[in-house]
């Protein structure tokens, strides 16, 4: 993609950021433009992590239709959510605090990571494979575990899960927004000089050793790099199911190429106004009556299945 149709990406980015903390706003810079803003800045640290978590997926698997929800963060997440409820009632959330919630919520996803890569990439051996249907296996049984423990809390405890269940970007406090931009700050300045290794690891396993690349290190590496941008988005905004499919094939469509300095930016624009478009339609189209995350994962779960429909027709 040339340089000026980049910039015209990121000129409409603004434009929908500008319309979303203005319109309706009265101009109110005391209330209204702040809280906006707060929202604003989550919107794009959520859209930044979900871009970079999902084109990094799939670079390292190989695959154009998975993303990191199916090694089970989301639902390590929603689990959490609910045993902290069922032990503590509704008063969790004060007893806790939104910020206290949020580093436990990142520092179990991380662990749950570490763990399971430490189990399976031990001894130097390399189980990609093993490692995702180990991570869907996980998800299933945890989500299955997460209902049991919805079915036996209270009517109001249940409407605290459910909360926690949907992408919001309300929830954000501003010291979450600095851990967690931080965070995103310190994965970027891992991964941005290994750029062209990236790019290599998108041409296969084989190819990759082939040319030099210690495969199975890299692989680990990125992993957990990957691990880290999950907890931050999930932590702070919640679940985005499908989200991440739609982003990283909508900014191959875009950028007609897998060069990872065209793609990270890019999928991070499209992330954003994603997020932003549903956030303004939740506003002022619904009126409130639906969430964002309702709106995304229709949208993007719409699209998914498109996706394989199509695919299943040219294979």
């Amino acid at each position: 993609m040339r340089l000026m149709p980049r910039y015209a990406v990121w000129l409409g980015v603004a434009m929908l950021a500008l319309t979303f903390l203005l319109l309706n706003s009265g101009l109110d810079f005391d209330y209204v433009i702040p809280k906006r803003l707060g929202r604003l800045v989550a919107m794009v640290i959520g859209g930044i992590c979900v871009a970079w978590s999902s084109i990094l997926f799939q670079t390292v698997t190989g695959n154009r239709i998975l993303t990191p929800a199916i090694m089970g963060y989301e639902a390590v997440y929603l689990l959490l959510q609910s045993l902290l409820v069922l032990a503590l009632g509704a008063q969790s959330l004060v007893m806790l605090g939104a910020n206290g919630n949020f580093a436990i919520s990142v520092l179990l996803m991380l662990t749950y990571s570490w763990a399971i890569h430490r189990w399976l990439f031990r001894d130097g051996r390399q189980n990609l494979y093993f490692l995702l249907l180990l991570g869907l296996v996980l998800t299933m049984v945890i989500s299955t575990l997460t209902q049991f423990i919805q079915f036996t809390v209270s009517p109001g405890e249940f409407s605290i899960l459910l909360g926690f269940s949907q992408a919001s970007f309300g929830k954000a406090e501003p010291a979450q927004l600095i851990i967690s931009s931080l965070l995103v700050t310190a994965v970027w300045l891992v991964f941005r000089r290994n750029l062209p290794t990236l790019d290599v690891l998108s041409l296969g396993r084989d190819q990759a050793i082939s040319l030099g690349v210690d495969y199975q290190r890299s692989v680990q590496g990125y992993l957990a790099l990957i691990a880290v941008l999950v907890a931050v988005s999930t932590s702070l905004l919640g679940p985005t199911a499908f989200m991440g499919i739609f982003v990283a094939n909508t900014t191959y469509a875009l950028t007609r190429s897998f060069k990872h300095r065209l793609t990270l930016p890019m999928g991070c624009a499209v992330a954003i106004s994603l997020f932003i478009v549903a956030q303004l339609a939740v506003e002022h189209l619904f009126n409130y009556r639906t969430s964002v995350g309702i709106l995304i994962n229709l949208v993007c779960g719409a699209w998914f299945l498109m996706l394989m429909v199509r695919s299943r027709g040219t294979a």
